[in-house]
Parts: structure tokens; sequence; C-alpha cells
């Protein structure tokens, strides 16, 4: 199954920073350990960063209800596209998310689009993703329009943001390039459970 989403300068610092990032070109594994950057820094870099990608796996649990899927990731500025494999339906769901717009491809060629889309999503996942706001969180920062609580490691990193009734734990990171990404991190709301796991990253 696949799914598609399209779901402040800092000066010399940061510059420097953005950088990094872009000479760190496709990074699909870890290169070394990376450097402690301040999280007035970090936060902004990524909060900015508008091309990445991820391959992984989630376990989604609602209520008594639960499933597996591998997961594929595609960011290119506003429009998240994501791929669900696993046991959903026929084999799988492809999300495309663009703003307010989304929309769904079904393991059987079918395609619906936001109020329909929406629907699907909710039948499949069993809850609405926030789409908006993961496209931040699986890079480890908060979502810039709204507020948030976070707790910090010794490195800067989250481990700990609370956001828009989420709660997102992240229990450990992964040197990417000049950076600190998650590997794993769990998402947390009334009953929904999302346990992501990255295996590799693209930047």
């Amino acid at each position: 199954m696949r799914n598609n989403i399209r779901i402040p300068a800092a000066g010399p610092v940061l510059a420097a920073l953005a950088l990094a990032l872009t000479l760190a070109g496709c990074v699909t594994a870890p290169v070394g350990p990376a450097p402690t950057i301040a999280w007035r820094v970090r936060r902004p870099a990524l909060q900015e960063l508008e091309r990445f990608g991820l391959d992984g796996r989630v376990a989604v649990a609602v209520g008594n209800q639960g499933f597996n899927a591998g997961i594929r990731w595609a960011q290119a500025g506003a429009v998240t596209r994501l791929a669900l494999t696993g046991p959903l339906g026929a084999g799988g769901v492809e999300v495309t998310a663009n703003g307010a717009d989304l929309s769904v491809v079904t393991s059987s060629g079918k395609r619906m689009g936001n109020a329909a889309a929406r629907a699907e999503l909710q039948e499949k996942l069993g809850f609405e993703p926030p789409l908006t706001s993961i496209r931040y969180w699986v890079l480890g920062v908060p979502d810039p329009a709204t507020p948030a609580s976070v707790r910090l490691d010794s490195r800067q990193r989250l481990t700990a943001l609370t956001q828009d009734g989420w709660r997102v734990d992240y229990a450990s990171y992964m040197p990417v390039g000049a950076e600190w990404l998650p590997r794993l991190l769990t998402l947390r709301r009334a009953g929904v459970r999302v346990r992501m796991i990255v295996e590799a990253w693209q930047l």
C-alpha cells in the first residue's frame, strides 16, 4: 500500500547550518557524530527546511485496534507526499497534502479529494492525522504556526513536545550530515498512539 500526503534569519550561524544541510545531499545513513547546535539556531533552520525525505515504519494503535505499516515520506515545500505500505485494506494508501487541499489514492486506484479523502483516512487509520504539523514534528521541531511546549536534552534536541492536543516523545536520534534528526518518536492523543521508526533520512 502506498500513501502520498501533501500535507527568522539567524545571521551567519544559521547560514553556516543551512550550507551544511545543503552540502549533506542525500544522506541516507548516519555519517559520524553530529555537533551540538543551539536550539535557537536548530529550530528555525529545521522549520525552514523545505525538502527532505524519510523511509521507515509506523505502528498505529487506536483503542483496541492497531496495525503496522511501512512509510515513505517526501516533502517539497508545502507539499507532503506520504506512502504507507502494509495491512491497510488491500495493500496501501497514498496521500498528498498541500495546505488545506488533501487527496487520497487507495490501493484499488480510487482517487478522492478533501472531505472524501479525510473520511477515507479516518476509516483506514482510525483517526485524522494532523498532517500540517507532522511535517515539522518528524524533523524534531514544533509547528511554527501554533504555540507549543517543549523539553530539550543536553544536546539541544527535543525530548518531548506538546502542541494542538498532541504529545510527541522523542526516544532517540541519529546523526545525519551536520544535524541530529529523530530516529524514534511517538505521537499520542486521546486513545491514539503512533510510533514511528526512521530507518533512513534524505536531505
